[in-house]
């Protein structure tokens, strides 16, 4: 990022210049391929020994492919068209691919995302390690002594018994921390950590997130973390980039950027987050992220702001407010206005009658058990959370009620009809009122179908309707959830994240169900994205009648969705009850633990 005179010394002057940045970024640019179509451009900032950075926007903005390019590398379709990554003052792009091969793993650590498809499912955990420190020789004089040393540092057994064990016998929060070893062996002087808590419960994502920071603290190393969440970014990083459209729209401190923000974009990212201390309406941005190539003139943003004027249809400027650059020709005047929230949501009855009603129900996975007599229930018209850790067993509970799984004991009563083990000793109408949306919409989506044959399968199957009625319950179902007639004719590669899991709903509501089971259908999503797809649901659930049970391990979202909350620990049930008596007057000391570990943001800031 670059200031106004077209410096990229700006942000270098704003920083702490006692010391200086082991990390330095300038000018960075990343192109399509053989194509002059910036996906990311003027990215520019610095990152000193021991701190970290955090790149964060919605999806598409660039996050990623500028954490790929710190390592010298390019996803395909994509090339660095110019600019320099410095380490401790060495070009990286600069580099021979040999060189640059060798410094990858060794001064240049990268964390993925899922730590499954990036841990070997063939090697055991304690071979990985090894062969990490023996890819880079000198990394460490002693290999089995760094072993341990790395797992003591990630707080995971360094005995015999677990080197041995394979990634598929851990926890995804056990293989994310071995990941983080694995990165942190050969001692390196810069990390990219990519999205490395997504999917994790509130607990694990703690102790992941202060693994992070130690490790980077005692080491020297130069942190830049990637991420979608915002509360969890303003609880690590020390500077945050707000990248929108592959521009950083506001650079800083992190207390200062999220405090307050300047520009209109930070604004409506820190409006869509839950606050876990009040329940209250989430506000999504308005519109979606322009596509490479398809950007407006001016202001990248000027279409989706509410701050908007004639002088944002020029490029804005890049000005420095209150310790940080900015990228707006309001900022001096939006800095200092209120971030405006919806008001708190009215309260709904839990006096009618259930229309799901668990009783002492026992699920196990062939002899191994992980459901003990759970017993809840679904207030009719209301909505239900379910929360708890990984490994809690909310997935199978969800998993019982809509029939796909079979091994369990106990009753499952919709109403008045018994839910029997297994959808195909269901009757067809049962099965229409209970529909699952899956937490990943990329897999639960078939990619050779079009929107429009996704939503209309389900019609066909349980419905025998004409073909103009079928069409235009289609075209309802899709309007219901935001989203064109025009997009019957495209496939699921064609839609960004959201827009997939808002075709996902429709397919489920078309058959007009009782009871919507949302399986972690948010976990995936950039805040805006989860406060659209959140009101969405909350306005359907009031529209239709529909009652819900939502399964998260968000409880920040809980108050902006639920009514009541049942608490899940080990497959049995720990807590239950409204949402403000659970979740203000815990009772029983794991909820009140996972609340404690729940990120907020206006407490990270205060603390910086």
């Amino acid at each position: 990022m670059t200031g106004p005179s077209g410096s990229d010394s700006d942000l270098a002057t704003m920083s702490n210049a006692a010391s200086s940045p082991r990390l330095r970024v300038q000018d960075l640019r990343v192109c399509l391929a053989g194509r002059d179509i910036d996906v990311v451009d003027e990215v520019t900032f610095d990152v000193r020994s021991g701190e970290i950075l955090g790149l964060v926007g919605e999806s598409g903005s660039g996050k990623t492919t500028i954490g790929l390019a710190l390592l010298g590398f390019a996803r395909r379709g994509l090339s660095i068209a110019s600019g320099r990554v410095l380490l401790d003052g060495a070009d990286v792009l600069g580099l021979p691919a040999a060189e640059l091969q060798r410094l990858r793993g060794s001064s240049i650590a990268y964390v993925a995302q899922d730590p499954v498809s990036a841990l070997n499912p063939a090697l055991r955990i304690g071979t990985q390690i090894e062969e990490a420190l023996r890819v880079h020789p000198g990394a460490a004089p002693d290999i089995d002594a760094r072993v341990q040393e790395v797992l003591s540092e990630v707080s995971l057994p360094a005995d015999a018994a677990y080197l041995r064990r394979y990634p598929h016998q851990l926890s995804g929060g056990q293989q994310q921390r071995v990941a983080l070893a694995m990165a942190f062996a050969c001692r390196p002087s810069m990390i990219v950590l990519d999205e490395p808590t997504t999917g994790l419960d509130v607990s694990t994502q703690r102790h992941v997130l202060d693994t992070v920071r130690n490790l980077c603290s005692i080491h020297g190393v130069a942190g830049v973390y990637v991420s979608h969440d915002l509360a969890v970014v303003g609880g690590l990083v020390a500077d945050v980039a707000v990248l929108y459209a592959g521009r950083i729209a506001e650079i800083g401190p992190t207390a200062q950027v999220f405090g307050s923000p300047a520009h209109p974009y930070t604004r409506g990212l820190l409006a869509a987050i839950p606050a876990p201390e009040r329940s209250e309406a989430l506000n999504g941005i308005p519109g979606h992220p322009p596509r490479p190539g398809n950007r407006p003139r001016g202001c990248f943003f000027q279409p989706r702001c509410a701050f908007r004027i004639e002088a944002c249809s020029k490029p804005p400027p890049v000005v420095p407010v209150e310790n940080r650059l900015v990228r707006c020709v309001r900022a001096e005047e939006t800095v200092h206005a209120p971030i405006e929230r919806t008001g708190t949501l009215s309260q709904v009855s839990l006096a009618g009658g259930a229309i799901l009603a668990i009783e002492d129900l026992t699920a196990s996975y062939r002899d191994a058990e992980v459901l003990h007599g759970v017993s809840l229930a679904v207030p009719a018209e209301t909505c239900t959370a379910v929360v708890g850790e990984s490994g809690s067993g909310k997935t199978t509970l969800a998993r019982c009620i809509a029939g796909l799984h079979t091994n369990f004991s106990g009753s499952v009563c919709m109403a008045d009809t018994e839910l029997v083990a297994g959808t195909r000793n269901r009757e067809k109408d049962t099965l229409r009122r209970v529909q699952l949306v899956f937490q990943n919409p990329y897999t639960s989506l078939n990619p050779r179908k079009t929107v429009g044959d996704l939503v209309r399968q389900p019609l066909e199957h349980f419905f025998h309707l004409g073909r103009k009625e079928v069409e235009r319950r289609t075209v309802s179902a899709l309007e219901d959830v935001s989203l064109s007639e025009d997009m019957m004719r495209r496939h699921p590669d064609e839609l960004s994240g959201g827009e997939r899991q808002r075709v996902a709903i429709a397919r489920a509501l078309v058959v007009e169900p009782e009871l919507l089971i949302c399986d972690e259908v948010t976990s995936a999503l950039d805040v805006s994205v989860q406060a659209v797809i959140v009101e969405l649901l909350r306005r359907l659930q009031s529209d239709r009648n529909l009652s819900m049970l939502f399964i998260t391990h968000n409880l920040a979202l809980v108050r902006s969705i639920a009514q009541s909350v049942v608490m899940l620990a080990d497959g049995t049930v720990v807590e239950s009850g409204p949402v403000e008596e659970v979740l203000d007057r815990p009772s029983n000391p794991y909820t009140v633990a996972l609340m404690d570990d729940v990120p907020s943001l206006s407490a990270a800031t205060a603390a910086r």
